[in-house]
């Protein structure tokens, strides 16, 4: 489900649907009905499981630690510090991986 995530710049409506799917396969995974209204963390505990959100943050991070290891001439980081210099819409900017990384690291 996560295949490739490293790289995914993801907006909240997505982080929303991630979250519902995997809600979805842990309900399934234990034999819960929905209708037995079980909360979802007495569901991830019962199968020693983190949040879908927070697996996705590591593995952005992993990423992100090991392209910052490479040699600078290696062409990962050149594309990584790359700038695009092209005039811009009006408007807020678009979310980028550099930015989601950026703010995750200033979290911690």
């Amino acid at each position: 489900m996560l295949h490739g995530s490293e790289t995914w710049p993801v907006k909240n409506e997505n982080e929303v649907a991630l979250q519902r799917a995997e809600m979805r396969m842990v309900g399934r995974m234990c034999r819960i009905k929905l209708q037995e209204r079980v909360p979802s963390k007495g569901l991830r505990e019962r199968l020693v499981l983190d949040g879908i959100i927070s697996v996705l943050q590591q593995n952005r991070l992993r990423w992100y630690g090991l392209v910052l290891r490479k040699e600078d001439k290696d062409w990962v980081k050149k594309c990584m510090e790359y700038e695009v210099e092209v005039a811009r819409p009006t408007g807020r900017r678009k979310r980028t991986w550099m930015r989601v990384c950026g703010k995750r690291l200033s979290d911690t």
